[in-house]
């Protein structure tokens, strides 16, 4: 009976929902405690004792993979980005790495323009200065007199452009990749330089991979390029962002604001001082919020498993 090592976070809260199905296919369950996502030591203490996992962020580094094998022979991850697993590692180790693509589209592209219309319309200001009894005329800017800047044109990407298309904006994108020409058409969106991308967009969004071409690739160069109005949204990964250098230059006005929902250290240490800045939106890694595409990537999470080690799923979900 294979043993199965569960620490995906979005699930363990629920787990009584999918114990039985996980059990109707013969599969037992190693279920630590988590937070945010296993590190590599904690994963390491349960070495040689799962042939299987489903997890969220955990470190499986290559350190780890290496103790692992065997037995491991599958790894489901829930959510799309794999950038915590050695993938290099797992194809050298016959270690089959599974993921949901297109897993929160569009909640995250949601969450983008959220942020947009929050800070062009300063409605967070708005409201606490009320609340504050403060009747004060703050003023903001309409979208369509904002250019936006979409760093990783992929689904992600495209779905905030199409919206901000909607709005009005002047778009810009930036990819390691070439974009289809279609898409292009059909947006009206400038493909351009990083640095140039940079220097125009009102709004710099980021959508890429974590890869090592993007890591720290919002560093002191980048910001310094920026407006001094321009406000940095990151939905994608936390490493993307030099966080020091991002606070540095928050405080010295090199910028207008961030919105964060992702995060060098997670949960965010409470001594951060993003967690003091009134020009800085804060959320917990949550941009994917939907129980509607949470529902889909729960299901597929357990398929995936199932049929890496190599038996046949049963949709059982729904009896």
């Amino acid at each position: 009976m294979p043993t199965i090592l569960f620490s995906a976070p979005y699930m363990l809260p629920t787990l009584q929902r999918f114990r039985p199905v996980l059990e109707r296919h013969g599969l037992e369950l190693i279920t630590p405690g988590v937070e945010e996502r296993l590190e590599e030591d904690e994963i390491l203490k349960y070495a040689g004792q799962f042939e299987g996992a489903i997890c969220g962020d955990d470190r499986y580094t290559a350190r780890v993979l290496a103790a692992c094998v065997p037995p491991l022979k599958v790894i489901s991850k829930w959510g799309t980005g794999v950038d915590s697993i050695d993938s290099a590692a797992c194809e050298r180790l016959g270690v089959k790495l599974y993921r949901t693509t297109d897993a929160f589209t569009q909640p995250v592209a949601d969450s983008v323009m959220g942020y947009m219309l929050a800070f062009a319309r300063r409605l967070p200001w708005m409201d606490r200065a009320m609340k504050a009894g403060v009747w004060d005329k703050i003023p903001g800017r309409a979208l369509h007199e904002c250019s936006l800047g979409v760093v990783g044109v992929g689904l992600i990407g495209k779905a905030v452009l199409r919206r901000a298309q909607v709005f009005g904006m002047k778009l810009l994108g930036n990819d390691i990749i070439t974009i289809d020409p279609y898409f292009i058409a059909e947006t009206g969106v400038e493909m351009t330089s990083l640095d140039d991308l940079l220097r125009r967009a009102d709004f710099v969004s980021l959508n890429c991979d974590l890869n090592p071409t993007s890591l720290k690739l919002v560093n002191t160069r980048a910001l310094s390029m920026m407006r001094p109005q321009a406000v940095l949204i990151n939905t994608a990964r936390g490493p993307i962002v030099d966080e020091g250098v991002l606070v540095k230059a928050l405080k010295a006005g090199t910028i207008g604001g961030a919105a964060l929902d992702l995060f060098e250290v997670e949960p965010l240490p409470a001594g951060s001082p993003l967690r003091q800045m009134d020009h800085v939106m804060l959320a917990p890694h949550n941009a994917n919020s939907s129980p509607a595409a949470w529902e889909r990537v729960h299901w597929n999470t357990i398929k995936n498993l199932v049929e890496g080690l190599g038996l046949a799923y049963q949709d059982l979900e729904k009896d």
